[in-house]
C-alpha cells in the first residue's frame, strides 16, 4: 500500500517540475512581435487582466503563467499603470520586469528658444499624449490655473525637450517648465556682472528675449546684449525690430515699414524708451547669460547684414546710417 501511494506522490512531483520547466521555457520566449508596440496598462488593472491583453494580442498564450510567476514574486500587486513600449525580441518575463518597475515610455515635446506663449500652447494642445485639462488659453487665465496667478505668461516657460509620460497634463507640463525657467534664471542672476541696470531677475529675462529675437549667430549674443545695456544706461530707446514685430502680433506680413515703428504699444521701443513690460519669446540660458555678462565695448548701434543671421556693429550714428544704406537700402 505504501508503494502504491507513493507512485501518485513521485508524478504529482514530476507534473509539478515539468509545469515549472514548460513556465520558465514560455516565460523567456520572445512575445510574438512583428514591430514595436505601445502596450498601455490602465488604473487598476490586475496582473491577470494585463497577462489576459497579451494573450488576446497574440503575443502570448499562457497568461496564467505571467500571473502564477507575479504571485511567486509577490509582485502582481505592485504593477504599474502607464503605456509601456515593447520592442520585438521581449519576453513575459521582462514585461512583467518593465511594468512592476514601472519603465513607462516617455514621450516627449520641444519648446524651441524664441517661442511665443501662443505658440507654446498651440505646441501643448497638438500633442496627442499630453492631456487636455486647461479651461482656457488666455494668459492670465492659464497663469492662475498653474498655480501662478498674477504672473504675465509670455517668456516665463523655460526652452527645452521635455521628456515625460502618456497622460501628462498641460497644467503638469506648464508648472515643470517654469519652474525650470525661474531655477535657470536663478542660477544666472547670482552670477551676475556688476553696474547692470536691472532692478530684478524678471528685467534680465526681458532682456535676454530681445537678445533671442535679435540674433541667430550664437557668438553675437554678448554683443547685442552690451549694445542694448549701453544703451539703456545712456536713456536712448532700444529700437529693436522684433518688440516692433511683437506689438504688431498677427499682422505681421513680414515686413516692417516705416509707419510700423510708431505702432502705439508699450512693447514699441522705437516709440517708448527702457524694457518692454514683459518677455517677447521665450529666452534660453545663453541669452539669459549675455543679458547678464554682457560683452564690454563702445558700439550703440547694429544693423542685419543679411548673411547668416549676424550684424553690423557701430559706435556712431554717422557709422550706422552707412552700414543701414549699404545693407539695408541696397
Amino acid at each position: 500500500m505504501r508503494k502504491l501511494l507513493f507512485i501518485p506522490v513521485i508524478l504529482f512531483i514530476l507534473a509539478g517540475w515539468w509545469l515549472y520547466q514548460d513556465m520558465r521555457t514560455q516565460l523567456i520566449a520572445p512575445l510574438r512581435l512583428d514591430r514595436p508596440e505601445l502596450f498601455a496598462i490602465e488604473p487598476g488593472m490586475s496582473l491577470l487582466a494585463v497577462a489576459d491583453e497579451v494573450a488576446r494580442r497574440g503575443w502570448f498564450d499562457y497568461p496564467l503563467y505571467l500571473e502564477l510567476e507575479g504571485k511567486i514574486r509577490g509582485v502582481d500587486g505592485l504593477i504599474k499603470a502607464g503605456h509601456y513600449q515593447l520592442a520585438p525580441g521581449a519576453t513575459a518575463l521582462s514585461l512583467l520586469d518593465m511594468i512592476v518597475a514601472g519603465k513607462v515610455t516617455q514621450h516627449a515635446l520641444t519648446i524651441p528658444e524664441g517661442w511665443t506663449f501662443r505658440q507654446i500652447m498651440v505646441a501643448l494642445h497638438e500633442h496627442r499624449r499630453i492631456t487636455r485639462v486647461l479651461t482656457s488659453t488666455d494668459p492670465q487665465r492659464v497663469m492662475a490655473e498653474i498655480g501662478y496667478p498674477g504672473y504675465a505668461a509670455e517668456g516665463r516657460f523655460f526652452p527645452d525637450t521635455y521628456y515625460f509620460p502618456a497622460e501628462t497634463t498641460d497644467v503638469d507640463f506648464l508648472r515643470r517648465a517654469f519652474k525650470q525657467m525661474e531655477a535657470v534664471l536663478s542660477e544666472e542672476w547670482e552670477l551676475r556682472m556688476a553696474g547692470l541696470p536691472y532692478q530684478s531677475p524678471y528685467q534680465a529675462l526681458i532682456m535676454a528675449s530681445l537678445i533671442e529675437k535679435e540674433t541667430a549667430a550664437a557668438d553675437e549674443r554678448e554683443r547685442i546684449a552690451g549694445v542694448f545695456i549701453r544703451r539703456l544706461q545712456r536713456n536712448m530707446k532700444l529700437q529693436t525690430d522684433p518688440t516692433v514685430i511683437y506689438a504688431m502680433g498677427e499682422s505681421f506680413d513680414g515686413d516692417i515699414r516705416l509707419k510700423d515703428l510708431d505702432i502705439n504699444s508699450p512693447f514699441n521701443t522705437y516709440r517708448h524708451k527702457g524694457l518692454p513690460p514683459t518677455p517677447i519669446a521665450a529666452a534660453g540660458r545663453a541669452s539669459i547669460r549675455a543679458a547678464l555678462r554682457p560683452e564690454p565695448g563702445e558700439a550703440l548701434y547694429f544693423v542685419a547684414t543679411g548673411e547668416n543671421g549676424r550684424h553690423h556693429f557701430s559706435r556712431t550714428l554717422a557709422e550706422h546710417n552707412k552700414a543701414v544704406a549699404k545693407y539695408q537700402l541696397k
